[in-house]
């Protein structure tokens, strides 16, 4: 299995200048194992995603939610505008719309010039919610966590390997808290002893005191959490737009330095690639 990071900020930067290392694209990852392809979120990282240039008969986009940062590079991915691809969208929807019904609110005027119902390829959406499904050698599990309208992450497994991706998380909030009971954690099933965790790590302690509710979790809950849940290598994503390159580096100097589970983890960084044998 191969997940590639093709986006990891919570919001575009005012200048990508500034976030030439980690990058300054939102929310994307690619899993592929076996020739198949998964596209988890589809922020502005997704046209960082390269396909051959024989596209293959089949693509699949897993969305977490559907709040702008995720889906909003959507409407500028090419294989949606090819009249042979075939096309699958999974997603949560919500109360009283589907998956459907969601995304043609952003993907119509005023927002966007092409209606959702005119893009020319074939293209299928399948409604999610507390969910096991598989795409070919993938067996995949989506849950829902605690962030903002209905939010879920995955815990993806392939033939020799497991991985979780949940970027926008603030489990923080749980009915008893963080570390008190590993029933109530959110997304703790999820995470649990997974190879590799993609986890919402958008603020400092210092800056989750006064954030709380926004549905982000701070780096250091983000780390407790991954050792708590046994987590083999955690990548702390979803970086907050003002926080530029030297700040991140000089802060993961500071949580190494507190790592008294010696758990392996560090920033993801756009571009990343990572084999999992």
């Amino acid at each position: 299995m191969i997940v590639s990071i093709k986006g990891v900020r919570g919001s575009v930067p005012t200048s990508n200048n500034e976030t030439n290392l980690f990058g300054g694209n939102t929310s994307c990852i690619t899993v592929y194992e076996d020739g198949c392809l998964l596209i988890v979120d589809g922020g502005t990282g997704i046209q960082n995603v390269k396909l051959p240039g024989v596209l293959p008969k089949r693509i699949d986009i897993l969305l977490t939610h559907l709040h702008l940062d995720h889906i909003q590079g959507l409407g500028f991915f090419h294989p949606l505008f090819e009249t042979t691809q075939e096309v699958h969208i999974w997603g949560p929807s919500g109360a009283s719309n589907n998956l459907r019904n969601r995304l043609n609110r952003f993907l119509s005027p005023p927002l966007f010039p092409i209606h959702f119902r005119d893009l020319p390829c074939n293209i299928t959406l399948h409604d999610i919610s507390n969910s096991i499904f598989e795409i070919a050698p993938f067996t995949i599990q989506s849950q829902y966590v605690i962030h903002p309208g209905p939010t879920v992450g995955f815990r993806i497994k392939g033939k020799n390997s497991v991985i979780a991706y949940i970027p926008d998380h603030e489990p923080a909030l749980g009915p008893r808290g963080l570390l008190t009971d590993t029933k109530w954690i959110s997304g703790f099933d999820l995470m649990k002893n997974v190879d590799l965790l993609l986890h919402d790590a958008q603020f400092t302690a210092a800056e989750y005191k006064t954030k709380i509710g926004w549905g982000h979790s701070s780096m250091e809950d983000c780390i407790k959490l991954a050792s708590l849940s046994g987590v083999k290598r955690l990548l702390l994503t979803h970086h907050a737009p003002s926080h530029k390159d030297d700040f991140l580096d000089e802060y993961l100097v500071g949580l190494n330095s507190t790592n008294e589970n010696h758990l392996d983890f560090e920033f993801a960084k756009e571009g990343m690639e990572i084999d999992l044998k």
